[in-house]
């Protein structure tokens, strides 16, 4: 444990800060799941809808630093190219 008062409030945060972008990628990581799974599925309406929803969480968690931005694109790709597949 750190001794320092500022040490202590920096281990703090940064403790809250990875609490939140685990959960915020998780839930990244489900929805590009779903997606996946939709389009496996050949359900074309239903595959539209959770990759629109997957490549908005993508958006917000590259813009956010919690995924790196060419990661979020990359995964972004992969998912419309399969979507087009589709079509």
């Amino acid at each position: 444990m750190a001794n320092i008062k500022s040490e202590q409030k920096r281990l703090e945060v940064r403790r809250r800060n990875n609490a939140r972008n685990s959960a915020a990628k998780s839930e990244a990581r489900t929805a590009i799941k779903k997606a996946e799974a939709a389009l496996a599925a050949g359900n074309k309406e239903e595959a539209t809808k959770l990759v629109n929803a997957a490549l908005s969480l993508l958006d917000k968690l590259g813009q956010a630093n919690v995924i790196s931005t060419n990661s979020a694109l990359r995964k972004k790709a992969h998912l419309q190219k399969e979507l087009g597949k589709l079509n």
